[in-house]
């Protein structure tokens, strides 16, 4: 199984611009999160474990990704995480996006 939590990848998008082209840590998956009908309330959507992670599909391009930036400065990842879109980081570049 290929290990998703806790690998590094680099964000590209732009909805948070102050990530362009920063290296990041993932976290978490927010399932689903990308959609226009996500719902915060559902149970099991944050997932923090790669096994749930596989059960529930994997990565998809409807998924968030909640994700730390590397602070160069510091030597360290932030304790302030942000959640782009899976489609937006490297490792996940393959990922369709949804239309519609």
């Amino acid at each position: 199984m290929k290990k998703t939590l806790g690998a590094v990848t680099t964000y590209h998008g732009e909805e948070h611009r102050y990530l362009r082209d920063h290296r990041v840590r993932i976290v978490a998956v927010i399932k689903n999160a990308a959609r226009d009908d996500y719902d915060a309330d559902v149970d099991g959507a944050h997932l923090t474990d790669d096994e749930n992670l596989a059960r529930r599909g994997g990565v998809t391009a409807d998924d968030r990704v909640e994700v730390q930036p590397w602070i160069e400065a510091e030597g360290r990842y932030s304790f302030v995480t942000s959640d782009p879109r899976a489609i937006d980081l490297e490792c996940f570049r393959g990922l369709v996006e949804r239309k519609g």
